[in-house]
């Protein structure tokens, strides 16, 4: 491997190194400048800020801070996790990353439900009740756990270049990468946004042994996510546009929205939608008239 970052092994994340990962490359990507601070001389022997500078802007002492980014979050309060957060400048995303690594290095810490891999029938009732869009169920790890028929159709690509189940898409991703370029039309984002997705539900569940298991075949496997997993980068998967090119229809432009179900805790419903009268909507509205015509979610190349 070409990273020094740790990869999770089977006993879970080592801690106190994914701070000292997170803390320090969020430290190193800030100027002076941009922390509103002067630069005295120009040949600094760190990139970004040095530890005493953080140390000031988030107002504890110096130790304290280096104990912090030693990886020791244990016992910080939320005042001081809030000062560090806005003296690294954290999004919202990396600022809960930040909690959850603090609430996890707690000596009492409770440890999460491992996310399902199943839906309950009436969960698939709303998936196949929802007949124009493309919608589907995925854990935190990105394992699609149920879809509706259009859905299916659309991520066909995803379906068939693993027989594993259930399909992960950031497995597909990563070890399949020829097929996702394929598929993706901005393939190098989805790469990114990804592995950030996937460290994000790695700091909130570090003890869950299946998303263990997978971040470390992909850092055995691909050199590109090994790449991405070192970044640190967290990101939230909320909202968006994805770009994908379908065997079938072509060219799709859809709108995405990513909904946690309250109900269902660590499972989201994903939804693809079009603008009506965009060449995206005519585009689903033939692949929803293929599917209900075959009576497959099979593309022709897959049959």
């Amino acid at each position: 491997m070409t990273s020094n970052t740790p990869v999770p092994g089977h006993g879970g994340m080592d801690l106190r190194a994914e701070i000292k990962e997170f803390l320090s490359t969020r430290r190193a990507r800030i100027t002076p400048e941009q922390a509103g601070l002067p630069a005295y001389g120009g040949n600094r022997r760190v990139q970004g800020l040095r530890r005493e500078e953080v140390a000031m802007l988030a107002g504890v002492s110096v130790d304290y801070y280096v104990r912090m980014e030693r990886g020791s979050l244990a016992g910080a309060s939320e005042s001081v996790l809030d000062a560090l957060a806005s003296a690294l400048k954290l999004d919202d995303a990396e600022r809960d990353h930040l909690y959850a690594l603090a609430r996890e290095s707690g000596t009492s810490h409770r440890r999460r439900k491992t996310p399902p891999t199943t839906v309950r029938p009436p969960i698939q009732q709303l998936l196949d009740a929802i007949t124009d869009a493309p919608a589907w169920i995925r854990n935190g790890r990105h394992d699609i756990l149920a879809m509706n028929p259009l859905a299916a159709a659309l991520y066909a690509p995803v379906l068939d270049a693993d027989d594993r189940r259930p399909a992960n898409t950031t497995r597909f991703v990563y070890l399949y990468p020829e097929a996702a370029r394929e598929m993706f039309i901005d393939y190098d984002q989805i790469a990114k946004d990804a592995a950030a997705m996937l460290r994000l539900e790695a700091g909130r569940n570090p003890h869950d042994k299946a998303l263990i298991e997978l971040v470390g075949e992909l850092s055995t496997r691909s050199e590109e996510f090994r790449r991405q997993w070192a970044s640190q980068d967290v990101r939230y998967h909320r909202s968006g546009r994805k770009r994908i090119q379908h065997p079938v229809v072509g060219r799709l432009d859809l709108d995405f929205e990513a909904l946690e179900l309250p109900s269902e805790p660590g499972l989201a419903l994903n939804v693809y939608t079009a603008a009506a009268g965009t060449p995206t909507a005519d585009a689903l509205a033939m692949l929803a008239s293929w599917v209900a015509t075959t009576g497959s979610t099979k593309t022709p190349a897959d049959q």
